[in-house]
């Protein structure tokens, strides 16, 4: 059999791992330490999990896999701030994932598919096409390895452990998706991984079982213990995904990228809007608002001359008021994330300019939509927002 077809021990939840465990004859208690081992210790292989009999770490390492990712390369930038991990999954294809850190928290940018098949044409990832779907496993081996690089960061700056953030209101907002603040290593506090996004290459809701299934590993208490509100998605607009995440028991954090104001200017830039239009995205965040009572970012990548005209600051603003035929959105419950365009090799775009950015917020707020510019995080290794594109042709 090859290694390739054995259980990789990352895909499974605790129930499954205690399943697996009493059909081997052995206690359901084991599969508590292997998965404390994984996602406690941190451990890279079976053989280190030295509370279980040699026996039993013998066989996980003959009948089972343990598939951590590791980096073939890690680029920096933001005084190590701000670090790029490219890895190459077992079948070859390469993905990226990043990792953020903030005074007071830390951010792991994950992927959910190897490239992408949405065509979104200011998206260094769509120019991949979609490679593969990821599995669980995959998703949830790259937050492994943001949290024994978060350790290891700690590590060599003395800090001390911090307290895990509490899963309710008062840690998540959209602004914790933007930096404010100099990326400067003074003043560094947080010493473990706190968020997750769903932001990296590909599409969240097109890999929809997997994901969720990565969800519930990520958020075992037992485990990683991610709290639910610290862990975002973002959606390029996939109705039926925001329909279904609306009915789950976890509280997960919506994104929705829109990017303009009219279907015609979204198809454009968003073929996704030829099969969902904004009148069906946005009675489906309506019915998603009613359900949840949780507040959506709504993002919206700034590119010159295309879509960051004043108009296209007044068309927005009737969109999400229900002003332009649409529903209307409560107020308190919609948030707009501006992100002025990070530039890609070879596209033939540009990003707006800084007065035109303030200006687009301006009218926005003017008109009662809460909203915020991102300062994006890694622009120069191009591991910012919608730079990632698997180590190709985008570093220049």
């Amino acid at each position: 059999m090859s290694r390739d077809t054995l259980p990789n021990l990352y895909d499974l939840s605790l129930a499954e791992m205690e399943r697996l465990m009493i059909a081997w004859g052995q206690p359901a208690y084991r599969a508590r330490q292997i998965f404390h081992q994984l996602y406690v210790n941190l451990v890279d292989s079976p053989l280190a999990m030295t509370d279980l009999p040699l026996a039993l770490r013998e066989r996980l390492v003959a009948e089972t896999r343990l598939a951590p990712l590791v980096p073939e390369q890690v680029r920096v930038a933001d005084q190590g701030l701000t670090r790029k991990a490219l890895f190459r999954l077992e079948n070859g294809v390469l993905i990226e994932s990043v990792l953020m850190i903030y005074p007071d928290r830390a951010t792991v940018c994950v992927s959910t598919q190897a490239g992408c098949g949405m065509g979104c044409i200011f998206c260094a990832t769509g120019t991949l096409g979609l490679l593969r779907n990821l599995s669980p496993g995959d998703m949830v081996a790259q937050v492994v390895w943001a949290a024994r690089e978060m350790r290891r960061f700690a590590a060599e700056r003395h800090i001390s452990p911090s307290v895990t953030p509490p899963d309710d209101d008062s840690w998540w907002t959209p602004d914790d998706l933007e930096d404010h603040r100099s990326s400067d290593v003074r003043g560094i506090s947080v010493s473990r991984l706190s968020n997750i996004v769903f932001m990296g290459m590909g599409e969240p809701f097109a890999n929809y079982d997997r994901w969720w299934r990565a969800v519930e590993i990520l958020h075992d208490p037992r485990g990683l213990n991610m709290g639910a509100r610290s862990m975002t998605v973002s959606t390029v607009g996939l109705v039926p995904g925001i329909r279904r995440l609306a009915t789950e028991t976890l509280p997960i954090n919506l994104a929705i990228s829109l990017h303009a104001p009219d279907d015609a200017l979204r198809s454009a830039l968003m073929p996704v809007n030829r099969r969902y239009s904004l009148a069906a995205l946005l009675e489906a965040t309506r019915d998603y608002l009613a359900a949840t009572g949780r507040r959506v970012s709504f993002e919206y990548v700034l590119l010159q001359g295309k879509n960051d005209e004043p108009e296209h600051a007044v068309k927005l603003a009737a969109l999400l008021r229900g002003e332009a035929g649409t529903v209307t959105l409560p107020p308190h419950l919609v948030h707009v994330n501006l992100i002025p365009w990070n530039p890609v090799p070879g596209m033939p775009l540009g990003r707006s300019e800084r007065r035109r950015v303030l200006t687009f917020q301006r009218i926005l707020r003017e008109r009662g939509i809460a909203c915020t510019v991102r300062v994006e995080r890694g622009v120069s290794i191009a591991a910012a927002c919608g730079q990632l594109a698997g180590g190709r042709g985008v570093e220049g």
